[in-house]
């Protein structure tokens, strides 16, 4: 595998970090984005929009930059060095990856300009109350009503879902008596949709959004089973959250790095004391694997094949879970008090983790995954090695 990248992917990746920094130089400019709303910078998001980058999943043909996702990796994993709050990988590489992937063309020619050109914010409602990540949807169902379809049920929670122009929204479809998922596209000012906006943990909102009967457009054909486009579009998603989160990790092990060869305690700097340096390297091969698994998932969805890719973002999930969690924890535990303190960052991005691990599913969800498809691997013969 070639993991080297070209000018041009080299050339975006630095555009999109300078760009980042004019904003998000400290923990300040995070502090402000969230503190109001729509919960992140609307100047930023115009910028990133002007730059391409907000149509860098989508085809040309789409009015895209038909980049791939090594591109989508870079500005996640910068995005997330500086926990920048702008929703890149929940509105435009799922919601809008699965516009893209189900849509018709006439959807795709009405809804796509306003994600790539940053005038629509698009959510996806997926998520139920009481049901794990990784499930298909099981509350909200959907009822052919004459020509249209009606929703009901709630979602939550909805990441960005208040403040979102565009809802796509997976629901169950009874299919003469057999059950399936469907995607569908509900307008913001819909009959019977109510939205209630609320602050998550880690600074960014989500919504719990209820629908009574509201009315609701299949994307794509009506009645057809979108499990497969779900698992692959939402693939994307979770490996461009694991470079976030490699992002994340990476500046969490500087801040905690320069501590230890700042910081004295009897004298000397805590750098001296050996067991800490271990801790601290552990931190880095933690970080290095995580980067490396999100890396080779990368590669397999850049190769296009669906089943594989799958499994490799699930992998990469895994991987990436563990490693945010050690590395959070072992972050604040090395700054000590400091660490548990709302002014300083290295307890944002722990709590970014903590959320960016949640958004995935969590690492025994996807473990429960890979064990239940455990006997369709191939028997390695130790004299083939």
């Amino acid at each position: 595998m070639d993991f080297e990248l070209d000018d041009e992917q080299t050339a975006l990746r630095d555009a999109v970090r300078r760009l980042l920094a004019s904003t998000y130089a400290s923990i300040d400019g995070r502090r402000a984005s969230t503190a109001k709303a729509p919960g992140w910078d609307e100047g930023m998001w115009g910028r990133l929009a002007e730059m391409g980058v907000l149509g860098l999943p989508f085809a040309e043909a789409d009015g895209g930059m038909g980049a791939g996702p090594v591109e989508v990796a870079l500005v996640a994993e910068q995005l997330g060095r500086v926990l920048a709050p702008e929703p890149f990988a929940e509105a435009v590489v799922l919601a809008g990856g699965l516009v893209a992937a189900a849509g018709s063309a006439a959807q795709k020619e009405q809804l796509l300009p306003g994600v790539v050109d940053g005038t629509t914010v698009a959510a996806f409602a997926h998520f139920e109350p009481g049901a794990a990540a990784v499930a298909p949807p099981r509350s909200v169902t959907a009822m052919q009503d004459g020509d249209g379809w009606l929703l009901d049920g709630v979602k939550e929670p909805v990441l960005h879902g208040a403040q979102a122009g565009l809802l796509v929204v997976s629901a169950r479809v009874d299919a003469g008596g057999t059950d399936r998922t469907g995607l569908f596209v509900v307008a913001t000012d819909a009959a019977g949709l109510d939205r209630v906006d609320y602050p998550t943990y880690d600074g960014t909102r989500a919504a719990r959004v209820t629908f009574a009967s509201t009315p609701a457009t299949p994307l794509g054909a009506a009645g057809s089973d979108a499990s497969d486009v779900l698992a692959l579009v939402t693939a994307h998603a979770q490996v461009a959250l694991c470079h976030e989160a490699v992002g994340a990790m990476a500046t969490a092990l500087d801040l905690t790095t320069e501590y230890l060869r700042t910081r004295k305690q009897f004298g000397v700097p805590l750098k001296t004391f050996q067991a800490l340096t271990f801790r601290a390297a552990d931190m880095y091969v933690s970080l290095e694997l995580a980067r490396s698994m999100a890396l080779w998932a990368t590669l397999v969805l850049a190769d296009g094949d669906p089943d594989a890719a799958v499994v490799a973002a699930t992998r990469a999930v895994v991987q990436t879970s563990a490693a945010g969690r050690h590395i959070g924890q072992e972050a604040i535990q090395l700054h000590g008090g400091i660490g548990m303190t709302a002014e300083y960052a290295v307890g944002h991005y722990t709590t970014r983790l903590t959320a960016i691990d949640q958004l995935l599913g969590g690492r025994t969800a996807h473990l429960r995954v890979l064990a239940d498809h455990v006997g369709e691997y191939d028997v390695v013969d130790p004299l083939a090695v």
